[in-house]
């Protein structure tokens, strides 16, 4: 079991009240974690830390910002191996996704190092005869960034690593349902050399959430929330943070399409869609979740799908290795096979895998899906994955934007300018053409539309969400007046 402290102002702590919350494994319901029940207090105490060490570390200049955080990459890179005892125990994540996140979110952190030097401005032409006008991107102060569990460290790190990065100070709420692979980013931060106060960490119980959230978003210091989780819980911070006129990035649930036209490699369209799918059994919001196929091959995709979707290694994560871990909890068993239950009913056909009775759920396919169907509608987060048949490019593109979701998509399809045209139709805020929904680079700009949330984390437009734009003008000739 790993015994847990939050960080606050530099300083390893419990929380005074002496309150802690349990973890437990979703296979066999031993204690995970032991963490600190952060109480409000408590939460507004590491605000105040973090606004503290504002000042110091928003004047620090970008290269000394920039060695930090490459230390900080390598110190996240050599715990690759507590990353993956942590997520195993915690989440029931298999090695591979496990090691997959300490991969993405070292180089989040390096690509973070490199734009230290690239939060600038510009120069505005003005009306007025010797005016120096220029537009400046200057640290915002604090951030409050809010981290799920099902990509922890990916989503950990780049709820602070652009931040950082632009001179802000930062607060990370770790998840309940992994508290100590959140810790695992803060001991990597914190082994690097940041200035105490420049990163603090919280971990509260679940009750707890909506009152230390709320707490941290009230206090003036904070000047941003970045909130990465589900959409009912995202339109809870966005009328939070609207509340208190605080600017959110907001990343939220996906019903991914994946579109397998008519011209297709189906080799490369049935990898593509095993890994989207399949990946973390299903518990990413760019997974997956519902394959397009045009009818006039879509016999020989679903066998192509089915062959390989029943080989995929499924089992403890802790014994050995496996692509299909535990998923997160029995409430996603639940809905999955209620899922399962509702298609079978209104005549969909089930090709692979099938309900399960604990978290080690199978790669399961269901053909012949249909807008009757929940399944064709809801995020199942999960390894079941609906086949929806359609009839030409026109059916595809209104079956991928018959959702309130729009995060990530994907087109498979030998004539690329076809491809590339349907891509530019579906309303999401990612598209890959012959590449899977599930697809993440640091420089990008990560985001979704509609339910799917607002805002992009990475690159240039990570830098313009957490700066402010300011207007500075410096007068360089006498200037005339009108009295």
């Amino acid at each position: 079991m790993n015994e847990i402290q939050m960080l606050i102002g530099g300083e390893r702590t419990a929380s005074p009240s002496g309150k802690t919350f349990e973890r437990r494994n979703p296979l066999d319901g031993s204690v995970a974690t032991r963490a600190p029940a952060a109480t409000p207090q408590d939460a507004l105490t590491a605000v105040e830390a973090a606004q503290k060490a504002f000042p110091a570390w928003s004047a620090m200049g970008p290269g000394e910002r920039r060695a930090l955080l490459l230390k900080a990459a390598a110190a996240l890179e050599a715990r690759a191996p507590q990353f993956i005892a942590a997520m195993a125990a915690e989440t029931g994540a298999a090695a591979p996704w496990a090691g997959f996140n300490v991969h993405l979110a070292a180089g989040m952190l390096q690509e973070a190092a490199s734009i230290t030097t690239q939060v600038g401005g510009e120069v505005i032409p003005s009306d007025v005869p010797g005016s120096l006008a220029m537009g400046l991107r200057v640290p915002a102060g604090v951030v409050l960034g809010i981290a799920p569990w099902n990509a922890p460290v990916i989503l950990g790190v780049r709820a602070v690593a652009t931040p950082l990065a632009c001179g802000n100070t930062v607060v990370l709420k770790g998840s309940e349902l992994c508290p100590a692979t959140h810790g695992l980013i803060i001991e990597a931060l914190q082994e690097a050399g940041l200035p105490a106060g420049v990163v603090n960490f919280v971990t509260n119980a679940p009750a707890d959430a909506a009152a230390v959230v709320d707490a941290m978003v009230a206090h003036p210091a904070v000047r941003r929330v970045n909130f990465t989780g589900s959409t009912r819980v995202g339109k809870i911070i966005a009328a939070t943070c609207a509340k208190y006129l605080k600017p959110a990035v907001l990343e939220l649930g996906g019903k991914a399409p994946l579109l397998v036209l008519d011209d297709a490699d189906l080799d490369a369209a049935v990898n593509g869609a095993i890994f989207g799918a399949f990946a973390n059994s299903g518990q990413i919001c760019m997974s997956t979740e519902r394959i397009v196929v045009d009818a006039k091959i879509a016999d020989a995709f679903v066998a192509k799908l089915a062959a390989r979707a029943v080989g995929l290694p499924l089992g403890d994560p802790r014994k050995g290795p496996v692509v299909l871990g535990s998923v997160v909890d029995m409430g996603t068993v639940e809905r999955c096979n209620a899922l399962i239950d509702d298609a079978l009913a209104k005549g969909a056909k089930l090709v692979c895998g099938g309900k399960s009775e604990n978290t080690l759920m199978p790669a399961t396919v269901l053909d012949h899906v249909t807008r009757e169907m929940k399944i064709y509608h809801e995020e199942s987060f999960g390894p079941v994955k609906p086949v929806v048949r359609v009839n030409g490019v026109e059916e595809a593109v209104i079956c991928a934007n018959d959702n309130p979701y729009g995060l990530s998509s994907a087109v498979f399809g030998r004539d690329v300018a076809r491809a590339l045209q349907v891509a530019r139709r579906i309303e999401s805020g990612i598209c890959h053409v012959n590449g899977p929904t599930v697809h993440d680079e640091a420089q990008m700009p990560f985001g979704g539309v509609k339910d799917s949330g607002y805002g992009r984390f990475g690159g240039k437009a990570g830098i313009e969400a957490f700066t402010e734009l300011r207007w500075i003008t410096v007068q360089t000739a006498p200037r005339q007046y009108p009295f």
